[in-house]
């Protein structure tokens, strides 16, 4: 074989494997675990708080929380409820499709990984977040979770339907 003929085919596999890579769709993290375990720990406030209602997800305050998670992960000087376009929990819950009263609570965490036990212990110890997870009134939930190397942010939407 020439030199030509080589190159000519090794051109080809690099064309070859340029086309897989820009195809193969990206993976990203199924965080349903945590998710669902902040939402039984929020139920397990709020029966410590004398509620007898059952917390329910809620796909519109899904939602909600993704955007917000989403856009703190990305925008690293947002840490709370004020979105980078101004939005706020309320405003993201009505875009939705969420028509209720709704409450927010943010958790960061400077690490590739976060657990529902870091998660908790950032709101239970929090007095404001505390209120919201412990207000019986809240029976619909929402949680959603991002991740990148450097950073975890778990965003929770609470409503009153």
């Amino acid at each position: 074989m020439t030199d030509r003929v080589i190159r000519a085919g090794i051109r080809v596999a690099v064309a070859a494997l340029v086309c897989v890579a820009a195809t193969t769709p990206t993976a990203r993290a199924d965080n349903s675990r945590l998710n669902n375990g902040v939402v039984a720990n929020v139920y397990t406030v709020q029966h410590q708080a004398g509620c007898t209602t059952r917390i329910k997800k809620s796909p519109a305050l899904t939602l909600a929380a993704q955007w917000q998670a989403v856009d703190i992960l990305n925008n690293r000087n947002l840490d709370g409820d004020i979105g980078s376009d101004s939005s706020t929990p309320q405003s993201r819950a009505m875009a939705a499709g969420f028509a209720g009263a709704v409450a927010e609570t943010v958790a960061i965490n400077p690490a590739l990984a976060i657990n529902n036990l870091d998660v908790i212990n950032q709101w239970y110890f929090n007095p404001a977040y505390l209120a919201i997870m412990s207000d019986c009134a809240n029976t619909a939930i929402g949680v959603w979770s991002e991740n990148s190397l450097d950073r975890s942010v778990v965003v929770a939407v609470y409503g009153r339907p």
